[in-house]
């Protein structure tokens, strides 16, 4: 069970509270999302937009740093890590990036730090074992936009490898890099760096390395899910994939249970699709994000009344979900996925 920018769903995630949190949980992995400052540090940011995640846009000093940028194809305006030094981001504070969702969350805003990734290999040394495992805790890295920090001179392959390589050799198998760019994931396996490398897919759209490199004709996310595109992804070296719960487990499609189709009814309103099955008789590993037991997250079987904070029937779609035969989960809140693998 790997704890999703730490315990998110109780702390702001991304900080020393939420990690802490999340190991006292019994996460057997952290998860944080890296990014870069200016001078190459490595953070951890959901996004190099900070101003929903830190108190940025309340720092007079730093107003003339907002800016638009296009990321990925998308256009945002915001403060953005990259134009910040480490020694001026460390000034800045956390806040809760779903404050409607998890009002309980925001009275801890402003009270703690950003962190580097070496913050977090500091606390993964300290940290115990994982109580249902015995080893240590691992750490599951995501590397967010590297096409982008490539083009602004930031390449986020040679500066995780730098950091994470000595620390990876030392403890092998503790190290998991993943990314929605496979382009950063085979730079990091040619610079020798030890770690299981997991391709991350979304529903729709296609990666932004390969729109970057061959516009409309970029192999989608779907493209790589079919048979031929699992088996392409392990012949270049990926161990595993790790995809959006819809395409695990959705509300029942017409079409479930059908001749030819990849889905099957198991539970009422819900359907499960074969991309387990298939991924794994490709030789690969499956991962999902992410269980959240708010209604907002929740397909429609399974919300309860309309709040789109309260808390819906997580233990029926968390259980659905971890029946596919996957071989990890992502969750906001470590401890409730625990409780539904522990009775399955």
């Amino acid at each position: 069970m790997v704890a999703h920018r730490g315990a998110s769903g109780y702390r702001p995630e991304h900080t020393l509270a939420a990690y802490r949190l999340a190991i006292t949980l019994g996460a057997e992995a952290i998860e944080p999302d890296i990014v870069a400052t200016r001078d190459g540090e490595l953070v951890l940011r959901h996004e190099n937009e900070i101003s929903g995640t830190t108190d940025v846009a309340d720092r007079p000093e730093f107003a003339s740093r907002r800016t638009t940028r296009e990321i990925d194809g998308v256009k945002l305006t915001g403060w953005f890590t990259e134009d910040f030094t480490w020694a001026e981001l460390s000034t800045l504070r956390a806040r809760e990036r779903l404050p409607q969702i998890r009002p309980a969350s925001v009275r801890f805003d402003d009270r703690y730090p950003v962190l580097r990734l070496r913050d977090l290999l500091q606390l993964l040394d300290e940290a115990p074992a994982a109580p249902g495992t015995g080893q240590p805790v691992r750490l599951v890295a995501e590397i967010k936009h590297a096409d982008y920090f490539a083009s602004i001179g930031l390449p986020l392959d040679e500066l995780i490898a730098a950091e994470l390589s000595a620390w990876s050799a030392a403890q092998p198998g503790r190290l998991i890099v993943e990314a929605f760019e496979q382009t950063v994931l085979g730079q990091l396996r040619d610079r020798g760096l030890t770690a299981d490398y997991v391709y991350l897919l979304e529903k729709k759209g296609s990666p932004a390395d390969l729109v970057a490199r061959y516009g409309a004709a970029a192999l989608s996310y779907a493209g790589h899910l079919t048979d031929a595109g699992l088996a392409r992804l392990r012949a270049a070296g990926i161990h595993g994939i790790s995809v959006d719960t819809a395409l695990l487990v959705k509300p029942t499609p017409r079409e479930a249970g059908q001749p030819g189709s990849a889905w099957a009814p198991i539970d009422e309103g819900l359907a499960a699709s074969d991309l387990v099955t298939r991924a794994h008789a490709a030789g690969l590993s499956v991962f999902t994000w992410t269980l959240r037991p708010e209604n907002r997250f929740l397909p429609a079987p399974c919300r309860i009344g309309t709040a789109a904070s309260a808390h819906g029937d997580w233990w029926r779609y968390f259980t659905a979900i971890m029946r596919t035969g996957l071989d990890g989960v992502f969750a906001d809140q470590p401890d409730l996925a625990l409780e539904v693998r522990s009775a399955l």
